[in-house]
């Protein structure tokens, strides 16, 4: 009888794993595995514990019951919400963990950054990008990436895309980007009811099905509550119950209360957002006429025209660091123009939600930030309300109320400076990305909200459907002074436009790192490529030296195992070595596999 061959053994995994968040329960339960190479989502509303499920499973916490079951040797990388390079420049902090300089040098390359920036001097946006090349250089057989695309522009997200559908190695991510998700998940987890549910397909597939289980669940929860009814009018119309006080009956109807009444709180409360158009504008919101704007050597916007008509819904989109916020700023008057001339619209009533959150001060509390005279009072559209119950409204708790800001995430900081945002009446609301850390759920309020807004929207994002669901109109800037308005969503200008972001797109680096990338891992600009790159020329010779390493282990290891007696002399070495065994095969396998891609390539570049 032929033996069945031994099941992969998963990265890592966890098994009924439970965690308090003081008294109440954050996870009830909860079985998670990884597998090799497969890349998968984590979903769930903010305040399920998606970030803190991830960090259990790295190890930086501990659950309070449950397994924790890690393959021995597992190297795994982390990027975490809001990263802090350390060291004096980035290529010193890639390598800190022991990536080689090669890999460290050639990631920087792809995502934009030059070896010698300095720490210090990065941006957000640069964060973010000098964290994820350090993952990605330290070669790990699983990454987590914790809203990987915060702060990043367009094509830094490709750029990732095309990095992530690269990698061999498993994936688990954290992110509200929907196209993101959809381009690179095959599989979902979804933490909800403080358990997981696993979907064996990408995104793209994921809303159609949790909208099934959560049809299901509410179908349920109204039978349950029927039969409540029944039970209970059957109970007190009893006479037999009233006289011998059915003591069964009486248990069996408080379970089926206490089970209802649970149902009800894990099905959890959504935020209650709403605008007030206010007064309405004048036609004109704002027109500017042949405007040039830069810093320094830096041109953002060069003889530039354009007019804003009241119930105008645009997108502002382009690189990081191309003009977006500044152009924002032109359009409300924030700051003045170099040259040309910019009119603004009269009885103008402007929100602006900045992409820093500047308004809010680390060290006032939640409460002061909502009501700024101190009071308990704040007015939200004309009414005064409590703070705490308009704090609810946008899922705080009362224990937040007298937290400092500093100490809110970054989802809860939104929250926040949205709270703030709407309270008043606003006949022209800017949000320059007002998706980040914000989970699905929300987004899709936020979008019904917006959808019904009758005033003028200025939306500045990198969110590709966030922007096709909601703009009239894009205008884009490629960072040295052009800019093009069409109709339409992301994907329209796209179509109408199909080279104006050539320079920048994924499939090559930013004009900075052109310059500064060193010579061994940068492209030829003019003459093909003549031989491999650095990076594919170390690849290769390492694998040539790996493969004969890797059949002399499996030699070995089958050796070993072909001790008849093995098994039941010693069952933990015999897995142990089976174990050993699966993973040298597949390793051996892939290398084989990349090793004739390489080679395809390098004579076809020797053609």
């Amino acid at each position: 009888m032929n033996a069945r061959a031994p099941q992969k053994a998963p990265l890592i995994a966890l098994k009924d794993v439970r965690l308090m968040d003081g008294m109440n329960p954050l996870f009830d339960g909860v079985d998670l595995a990884l597998d090799k190479g497969v890349r998968a989502c984590l979903v769930g509303k903010n305040g399920a514990g998606k970030s803190t499920l991830m960090r259990l499973m790295a190890g930086l916490i501990d659950a309070d019951s449950g397994e924790r079951v890690v393959m021995q040797g597992l190297r795994y990388a982390y990027v975490l919400q809001e990263p802090e390079p350390v060291g004096e420049t980035v290529l010193d902090w890639l390598v800190s963990n022991g990536a080689e300089h090669y890999m460290a040098e050639a990631e920087l390359f792809a995502f934009g950054l030059a070896p010698d920036t300095k720490c210090a001097s990065l941006s957000g946006g640069e964060k973010r990008r000098a964290a994820l090349a350090k993952a990605f250089a330290e070669e790990p057989d699983l990454i987590f990436l914790d809203e990987p695309t915060n702060h990043l522009d367009i094509f830094a997200i490709e750029t990732l895309e095309d990095q992530l559908r690269q990698f061999k190695g498993a994936a688990l991510i954290v992110s509200h980007d929907r196209t993101f998700l959809e381009r690179v998940t095959q599989r979902c987890y979804w933490l909800y009811d403080r358990k997981i549910m696993r979907l064996d397909s990408g995104y793209t597939n994921f809303e159609a099905w949790s909208d099934k289980i959560v049809e299901e669940q509410a179908e349920s929860l109204r039978r349950l509550e029927k039969a409540i009814e029944r039970e209970t009018k059957t109970f007190y119309s009893s006479i037999t119950a009233r006289r011998t006080r059915n003591e069964g009956r009486a248990a069996r109807l408080n379970a089926m209360r206490a089970d209802a009444a649970e149902r009800v709180k894990n099905l959890g409360k959504t935020m209650e957002m709403s605008i007030d158009s206010g007064s309405t504008s004048g036609k004109l919101v704002a027109e500017l006429k042949h405007v040039s704007k830069g810093f320094g050597d830096k041109v953002l916007l060069s003889d530039f025209s354009t007019r804003i008509i009241r119930g105008d819904r645009l997108a502002i989109v382009g690189p990081n660091g191309a003009g977006k916020s500044t152009l924002v700023k032109l359009l409300i008057g924030q700051i003045e123009a170099d040259a040309g001339e910019i009119k603004l619209g009269t009885a103008l009533e402007v929100a602006y939600l900045d992409q820093g959150r500047d308004t809010l001060k680390g060290d006032e509390t939640l409460w002061d930030a909502l009501a700024n005279s101190g009071s308990d009072q704040i007015m939200v559209q004309g009414n005064p309300r409590h703070v705490a119950a308009y704090a609810k409204d946008f899922l705080f708790r009362d224990n937040q109320l007298r937290q400092p800001v500093k100490s809110l995430s970054g989802g809860e900081r939104n929250r926040l400076q949205l709270a703030r945002s709407l309270a008043k009446a606003t006949n022209l609301l800017v949000l320059d990305e007002p998706t980040n850390d914000l989970d699905m759920d929300t987004l899709d309020l936020l979008e019904d909200m917006l959808s019904d807004y009758d005033g003028t929207l200025i939306l500045v994002s990198h969110d590709r459907d966030f922007v096709d669901r909601l703009a009239t109109s894009t205008l884009a800037l490629n960072g040295k002074g052009r800019a093009v308005e069409t109709p339409g969503g992301w994907q329209d200008f796209l179509r109408q436009n199909p080279d104006f972001f050539e320079e920048l797109s994924h499939k090559a680096p930013t004009v900075k790192a052109v310059k500064a990338a060193p010579k061994p891992v940068a492209a030829p600009v003019k003459a093909p490529a003549k031989k491999l790159s650095y990076k594919d020329q170390k690849r290769l010779e390492d694998l040539n030296a790996f493969m004969p390493k890797w059949q002399a282990e499996i030699k070995n290891t089958e050796a070993a195992l072909s001790d008849p007696n093995l098994y039941a002399r010693d069952p933990k070495k015999f897995d142990a070595l089976m174990t050993a065994l699966d993973k040298l095969r597949t390793d051996l396998e892939n290398g084989e596999m990349e090793w004739l891609e390489l080679e395809e390539k390098r004579e076809a570049l020797n053609r």
